[in-house]
């Protein structure tokens, strides 16, 4: 499936990937692990100046105008150079949920600063594991616990939500307001996370929230996780066909071995359906093909994405032999990134039980 950019984003587009190119290589990328920081800021504020955050918010409050396209296309560069920066929390899910719930004054106080990289926002959905208290709001404040918060540690703001009543609430709160607990570390692919604990914290609600709106905001959010796989996945590949045509063995190289060969295209066709997918899913959510709506869009690409990347990026490991398993090389760390936003809004399982009840 192919798509024409207009001139914005191929500007856009063109501009993200030399960057990355520059600033994202695997031995720049590794030493942003290390940093303290967790990422780099430094390439933020580039991609900042770029517009990078700004592309999907709204003209109206500083934005680009983009919808989730530009989200694909963004996290799909993003996914292939393994970037560690708060695109998916802030951009994604942060400005998303506030220009759909966000009252006018929040808008207003927030989307701009979003959009000029002043401000960071982290998502705080998914709740403990069983047996643990979940995040209650109760006369303004919140109680309770949000695990594995991407880039929550440092967020200005953190967008949480909670149960009220018979339903859920979304709300904004300062990251650093009392009450706040944050406990930060890191995911296997280096990702800086925190789990986030609120002791009676201040809350405002975001007035627009319902089940709908939360709906599409994580069928957004899924949709950008699935373009990030098919970033690591495009990367994969790439080095792994790369692998096969310069890596000899006993005289010959390795991709003129017609198995080997076999499996490369089997890895090629799971990296094309799998972005057919996710552009399929984003011109939905954008309203610019026929499929309605996008929850059941949404848990389809989840569960076939994630199953895909899993097993091109572990053909990939295999296929590069010993050197596919050490630090050092590159292609061992997109199994991890797949790994995070495999299981980043729901898993693979999780997707697949949302089909099954959607067919019963």
């Amino acid at each position: 499936m192919n798509l024409q950019w207009n001139d914005v984003q191929q500007q856009l587009k063109d501009s993200l990937s030399r960057l990355l190119a520059n600033e994202y290589d695997f031995e720049h990328r590794q030493r942003y692990v290390a940093a303290a920081e967790g990422h780099a800021p430094a390439v933020w504020a580039k991609l900042t100046e770029l517009g990078v955050p700004a592309a999907a918010i709204p003209e109206a409050w500083g934005g680009f105008g983009g919808d989730a396209v530009d989200h694909m296309m963004v996290s799909e560069a993003l996914g292939r150079h393994l970037s560690l920066e708060p695109y998916h929390g802030t951009a994604v899910m942060g400005a998303t949920a506030i220009a759909l719930a966000g009252s006018d004054a929040q808008k207003a106080a927030l989307l701009p600063r979003i959009a000029d990289g002043t401000v960071q926002v982290a998502w705080a959905h998914d709740e403990a594991v069983a047996g643990r208290v979940t995040v209650q709001a109760g006369g303004g404040t919140l109680t309770g616990a949000k695990p594995c918060v991407l880039h929550g540690a440092s967020a200005d703001y953190l967008l949480v939500t909670a149960r009220v009543g018979d339903g859920v609430g979304l709300f904004l709160l300062d990251g650093r307001a009392s009450g706040v607990r944050r406990d930060g570390y890191r995911l296997i692919d280096g990702t800086p996370v925190a789990d986030v604990h609120l002791d009676g914290a201040v809350a405002e609600p975001l007035p627009g929230a319902n089940a709908e709106i939360l709906s599409r905001i994580l069928a957004i959010g899924i949709n950008a996780a699935c373009a990030e796989m098919v970033g690591a996945m495009d990367a994969a590949v790439a080095l792994t066909v790369e692998y096969l045509k310069t890596r000899k063995q006993f005289g010959k190289f390795i991709g003129s071995n017609q198995a080997l060969q076999h499996r490369a295209v089997d890895m090629l066709t799971a990296l094309e359906q799998s972005r057919s997918l996710s552009l399929s899913l984003a011109l939905a959510l954008a309203g610019r093909n026929d499929l309605a709506g996008g929850d059941m869009q949404a848990h389809a690409a989840k569960a076939y994405i994630g199953q895909a990347a899993r097993q091109v990026t572990q053909e990939a490991i295999q296929m590069h032999g010993g050197i596919g398993m050490t630090e050092e090389y590159a292609v061992g760390h997109y199994l991890r990134r797949v790994l995070v936003f495999d299981r980043l809004h729901g898993d693979i399982h999780y997707h697949t039980r949302r089909l099954e009840g959607w067919q019963d």
